[in-house]
């Protein structure tokens, strides 16, 4: 665990971003604690993503400090590849390596990034392909898979890296209905096992049940922050009501 419970894993103070004349980041304050599953909820141009993105540096911001387990990101340069190892990101396409097996795709960073051995990020690999229910599949290729499936096999290439946070950026959205439960059910055990997640979704069961914080955005603003259940049963602002009425009546 290393330092004292006292540091929040992701610290994000006074964060500012535009794309040219949008304000699509304002002033966003969000603390994530250690083992912590935030799940970020929003209408379409909110700003979840784009949050969700900046957490890792793959969206830069205007103005404000975004720090991983008390180290602040750099903006570039060996530190930002260093840290950005730290911090896992499954987004909705798989991006996975289409000449690679399923084992290299998982096996590959820790041996190029971690400079693992290669035999024990073999092994590694295998036991996060059964972890995540696709060990059967290790010696196929990506295209051999289900959308399910593949998305399952990027999950355990983010945690070969043995990140201290995963960040979700709508990972089911691409899916059939079919596949969307064993992606969710890979994530729910995650959360289960302490890791600390950020999880931008539409799925408002995931979010009931494994979250521990639901942060609501809305215009580019944290418009509220609350447990699931309070968030659910009894949202403050109109912009929660008025999306979640439009989300659970259909």
């Amino acid at each position: 665990m290393g330092r004292s419970g006292g540091e929040p894993m992701i610290s994000i103070k006074g964060v500012n971003k535009h794309f040219g004349d949008l304000h699509v980041l304002k002033d966003i304050n969000l603390e994530v604690d250690r083992g912590q599953v935030v799940v970020v909820l929003g209408p379409s141009g909110s700003g979840k993503s784009t949050l969700c993105r900046t957490i890792n540096r793959l969206e830069t911001i205007d103005s404000g400090t975004i720090a991983i387990d008390g180290q602040q990101l750099p903006s570039e340069g060996r530190k930002l590849a260093q840290l950005r190892a730290d911090v896992g990101m499954v987004f909705q396409s798989f991006n996975l390596f289409a000449h690679k097996t399923i084992l290299e795709n998982v096996a590959l960073a820790p041996v190029k990034v971690r400079k693992v051995d290669k035999g024990k990020a073999r092994e590694n690999a295998l036991s996060l392909l059964e972890r995540v229910g696709v060990a059967n599949q290790a010696d196929k290729y990506p295209a051999q898979l289900s959308g399910g499936q593949q998305q399952r096999v990027a999950i355990a290439r983010s945690l070969a890296m043995s990140p201290k946070v995963m960040l979700f950026d709508e990972p089911t959205s691409a899916l059939d209905p079919e596949m969307i439960n064993e992606v969710l059910a890979v994530m729910t055990s995650l959360a289960s096992d302490g890791m600390t997640m950020v999880v931008v979704t539409h799925e408002m069961g995931f979010a009931r049940k494994a979250a521990n914080r639901v942060v609501f955005m809305a215009d580019g603003a944290i418009v509220e922050d609350a447990p699931p259940a309070e968030f659910f049963d009894n949202p403050r602002s109109e912009r929660a009501k008025d999306f979640l009425g439009k989300i659970l009546n259909h």
